[in-house]
């Protein structure tokens, strides 16, 4: 009886094992589902940078800072918050900090570095942005639209990290 047990259990484990390489599979061959798979790393990673973003401009620009400190801010702030948020998944999976710090660097930081570059380029090459004060509407559009262009151009250098096993591929083993 322990046996036949033992034995469904290793066939549900070998079947879960091969639906989520088939899957990957599906990704890397330009299905659907790698898009979408692409999109969902990319919200994901986009969460973390658009609160470290935010934060760091509101900061910025709320205190006065030089436009130079405020993007540095802005880049500091979106790393942290990127990488805590892919942390805390891994984390709540049973990873030790440091093996959780392992994933999330592998994970997020192409991702993280190019929406970076879009979100902070957008900000500095619109005409005021950064010397419109928070209560103007330049400042808040060029914010928002920085954060749309930052994940069109990211989900597909996402969708082809994880066709390679890499990025967000990585996560994907803890959950």
């Amino acid at each position: 009886m322990a046996h036949d047990a033992h034995h469904e259990q290793h066939e549900q484990h070998e079947h879960a094992h091969h639906e989520h390489h088939e899957h990957a599979q599906h990704a890397h061959h330009g299905g659907s589902s790698g898009w979408r798979t692409a999109a969902q790393a990319t919200l994901h990673c986009l969460t973390g940078c658009a609160i470290g973003e935010v934060l760091g401009q509101v900061i910025g620009v709320g205190l006065g800072l030089h436009n130079g400190a405020t993007v540095v801010l802005s880049i500091v702030l979106a790393f942290v918050f990127g990488y805590a948020l892919t942390m805390r998944g891994v984390l709540r999976a049973g990873l030790p900090f440091r093996e959780a710090l392992k994933v999330a660097l592998a994970a997020d930081t192409v991702s993280i570095i190019v929406m970076e570059l879009i979100d902070n380029g957008v900000m500095v090459t619109v005409p005021g942005a950064m010397d419109a004060g928070l209560g103007q509407l330049l400042f808040w559009l060029s914010l928002a639209g920085s954060l749309v262009l930052a994940f069109l151009v990211t989900v597909p250098v996402n969708r082809w990290l994880i066709g390679r096993g890499r990025g967000h591929a990585v996560v994907h083993a803890y959950h």
